[in-house]
């Protein structure tokens, strides 16, 4: 009974295709970002420097499930400093999803 009840709460699986799919049709609606696409690697630029480094090939997370791996930079610069995030989950997205909004505005807000 209580393996039902746990099955019943689980959220569902992490579709990554999907995800990146969606991902990165969000990303380019953010609004002074632009996408360049090359090879299995989508960039997205504000005014033509480096922001986001998305790799179209699924990876894997620190457990062992499929996982979407990015690079986001610190700061608009023509050679950024990376920050890795690997998203494992839809929460995951959604909320660096959110944190990428707001890190975009306040770039644009400072220039």
């Amino acid at each position: 009974m209580a393996d039902e009840l746990s099955d019943f709460f689980a959220p569902p699986p992490f579709k990554i295709d999907e995800a990146l799919v969606s991902l990165r049709s969000k990303v380019r609606d953010i609004k002074p970002l632009t996408e360049k696409v090359s090879g299995a690697v989508v960039t997205f630029s504000l005014r033509q420097m480096p922001v986001v480094e998305m790799s179209l090939t699924p990876g894997v997370s620190a457990s062992g499930q499929p996982a979407m791996v990015l690079k986001q930079a610190k700061r608009p610069s023509p050679r950024p400093e990376w920050q890795t995030h690997t998203l494992a989950s839809s929460a995951e997205v959604r909320k660096w999803l959110d944190q990428l909004q707001l890190s975009v505005k306040r770039w644009d807000d400072e220039d």
